[in-house]
């Protein structure tokens, strides 16, 4: 009797292991395959966040090397590449910034400052190529700590700090400059040596595109395999859980500033040999487009989220917007609406895909 009471109860426990097993694959499948088409997008979105730049981009390649002629030439890419040199390493620098949940405005402002001081101290006062090069880049990540001092040791908002540097370096860059431009024959050839141009591929393109390809791929390697990589990430999702898993949060923000500043120092030099001079004008629409580059490449602006190749994509975004609307012939005043327009979109985009996540 016990033998058949105990044979009945295995047997309806394996029963109801089995029901709750089916259950469980049924809500796998549902989870893994979203019943409608917008759930399917949030889904490829947010776990690949350089699929939405990467389609962006594809995109705007097709219709406008059917809208503007010679959108496809090789040389028409080149120009591109070489045009977003400089926006790409502001670019990277600001990323940066960004996946700590933070934000730079000053970074234009940064790389005009040390781009003048770099120019002044090689024209005036004939210091040899290495050596301004040398001071422009500590300058340069002087800056960048002092927003990042400014940021972690006074608590005050990355907003309201890097809003009040800008105006504080422009201000330091009309003074070192004078208002005046110097020409690249004043300067050492090293200060040049990124304009210049060698040949691939029957086109011609500058050690400078060069640079800002490999800054891309140092700087996606050290973020996704080094322990300040993922300290970066883990500071800008979550500060509080970061610093309570014993990451100093406070470092890590204060280097993730400083870097910035170096970067942009580097771009700086980036400039001086994409114009073959050095103005203290240039550089004014840095913080938009670096910012534009950033949030349609897949990095949130709520931090923590987001690869650097997003923002290669995002770059190239920006550089085929603003060629391929010029060679359409568009007013380049539209050509701004045209960019500005993308940030609103990227960041709408980016608030979509964390509502419906929550």
């Amino acid at each position: 009797m016990s033998t058949g009471m105990g044979s009945e109860f295995a047997a309806s426990e394996q029963a109801a292991d089995r029901a709750g097993a089916e259950m469980a694959d049924a809500h796998a499948d549902i989870g893994e395959h979203p019943a409608t088409v917008g759930a399917r997008l949030h889904q490829a979105l947010h776990s690949r966040a350089t699929l939405g730049s990467f389609m962006v981009l594809l995109l705007a390649g097709i219709f406008f090397s059917f809208w503007a002629p010679h959108f496809l030439a090789a040389n028409t890419f080149s120009l591109i590449i070489q045009q977003t040199m400089v926006v790409g390493t502001v670019a990277i620098a600001q990323a940066i910034v960004v996946l700590t949940a933070g934000i730079d405005l000053s970074v234009g402002s940064i790389l005009v400052l040390t781009m003048m001081l770099m120019a002044k101290l090689a024209s005036t006062y004939d210091m040899p190529g290495f050596v301004v090069l040398l001071i422009g880049l500590s300058i340069g990540a002087l800056c960048g700590f002092i927003n990042g001092f400014l940021i972690t040791r006074l608590k005050l908002p990355p907003f309201i700090v890097t809003l009040g540097t800008l105006s504080i370096f422009f201000s330091l860059n009309l003074y070192i400059s004078e208002g005046q431009t110097v020409n690249a024959q004043d300067m050492t050839p090293l200060l040049v040596w990124t304009g210049k141009s060698f040949k691939f591929l029957g086109t011609n393109f500058t050690y400078g595109s060069v640079m800002v390809l490999v800054l891309f791929l140092v700087f996606s390697f050290v973020l996704a395999n080094s322990a300040w990589g993922r300290h970066i990430y883990a500071t800008g999702d979550d500060v509080e859980a970061a610093r309570l898993a014993g990451i100093q949060t406070n470092r890590v923000l204060l280097s993730a500033y400083t870097l910035a500043g170096l970067i942009c120092a580097v771009g700086a030099w980036m400039l001086i040999g994409r114009i073959g001079a050095a103005s203290p004008q240039s550089g004014q629409t840095l913080n938009l487009d670096s910012i534009t580059a950033v949030v349609v490449g897949g990095i949130s602006l709520f931090g923590g989220r987001g690869k650097l190749i997003g923002v290669l994509f995002g770059t190239l975004i920006v550089g085929f917007f603003e060629t391929g609307l010029k060679l359409g012939g568009v007013d380049v005043l539209w050509q701004r609406f045209a960019v500005g327009a993308l940030v609103v979109a990227a960041v709408a985009i980016d608030q979509w895909i964390r509502k419906v996540q929550s």
